[in-house]
């Protein structure tokens, strides 16, 4: 089969390798689409994920497609199952999974591949996080699964209400979705973004308001646009960068919560205001991945057509062209995700 092989920084090739063989519990999914996102990017960058993917290997892990093969043992699936399968899934029985933590579960099992022909799924993923998808579903909204549980994570995790006004930083396909599930909440959205396009795509998705920081003082905009300014009830870092984790820590108001999802590089300080954060209390949190709750909230709310692909897809490409497509995308040319087709 033909898939993308990542060996370091920038260098991904695609190589002819053999179709993985399934053993019990396990099965081979012919992929459908796979898409793009910021993560595979910041992989692309620096060659490497610390927790996910260590080079050489098989890269991509957002994807949906048909069940080719079954192994022994597998119950709920058989050939011709339209299927979406999630990049990990926890072992269930550690000190994190028996505190509803399964994101920070001590054995967390990666799997890697999407961008393949056929990509193997292994027998826990497939009993904890691979679900049957509807007919009426496109593949490349199933696909989407994957950072819209990190999403719904994040957000619940962050503790707002009803009416809050929560601020996004960054306007690629997480924190698009951060402004569109936010939104759905019934909160007052404000957006930090830098590109024209993303100011439009923020817009698309139901912010109230946008900061663009080539513009303007981001941390005076955004105080600006609340009540005596006095700053957001959430802020949320989507981004992964140190000037943003500070930026983030301003504008959030006494009393506020602070989330740091975006995941800066390995080895990243930064510096915070100690007299702020103790004297305004100023709650600090992050949220890293997803879990099998969150993955099938996130399910549910593309089933119900609440989160729809066509807002985030904006371009195709076959496997071949994927090297390019990373290119692009490192130009920040206004794409959100590119649906990559294997079988073209």
């Amino acid at each position: 089969m033909t898939a993308a092989v990542l060996y370091g920084k920038e260098d991904v090739k695609i190589e002819r390798v053999p179709i993985p063989r399934v053993g019990p519990g396990e099965v081979l999914v012919k992929v459908e689409v796979a898409l793009t996102c910021g993560t595979d990017l910041k992989v692309y960058q620096r060659g490497y994920h610390a927790r996910m993917i260590v080079p050489p290997a098989l890269f991509g892990h957002e994807l949906a497609g048909v069940v080719e093969e079954a192994g022994s043992g597998v119950k709920h699936f058989r050939k011709g199952t339209r299927v979406v399968a999630l990049n990990s899934a926890p072992c269930g029985m550690c000190f994190y999974c028996s505190k509803h933590q399964e994101n920070l579960c001590e054995d967390l099992l990666f799997n890697n591949g999407a961008y393949a022909e056929f990509i193997k799924i292994p027998r826990r993923i497939v009993e904890a996080n691979m679900l049957a998808v509807p007919s009426d579903v496109p593949f490349e909204a199933a696909a989407m699964v994957e950072p819209l549980a990190c999403v719904l994570r994040g957000l619940h995790e962050t503790a707002h209400d009803i009416g809050d006004t929560v601020t996004v930083i960054g306007g690629g396909p997480v924190g698009l979705m951060f402004v569109q599930v936010a939104k759905l909440s019934g909160c007052n959205v404000i957006a930090v973004v830098k590109r024209d396009a993303q100011v439009e795509a923020a817009r698309k998705m139901g912010a109230d308001e946008t900061v663009q920081i080539t513009h303007v003082d981001p941390v005076q905009a955004v105080r600006a646009l609340t009540p005596d300014r006095r700053g957001s009830d959430v802020v949320i870092e989507a981004v992964g960068r140190p000037e943003a984790w500070e930026w983030a820590v301003e504008m959030v108001r006494k009393g506020g919560t602070v989330n740091f999802f975006g995941g800066c590089a390995s080895g990243t300080k930064v510096a915070l205001d100690t007299n702020r954060l103790h004297y305004s209390e100023v709650t600090l949190k992050a949220s890293f991945h997803h879990t099998p709750e969150t993955v099938r909230k996130a399910f549910a709310l593309i089933a119900e057509k609440k989160i729809r692909s066509t807002d985030y897809v904006t371009g195709e490409a076959p496997l071949s062209h994927l090297n390019q497509v990373f290119r692009h995308m490192n130009n920040r040319n206004g794409d959100i995700k590119t649906a990559i087709i294997p079988g073209h």
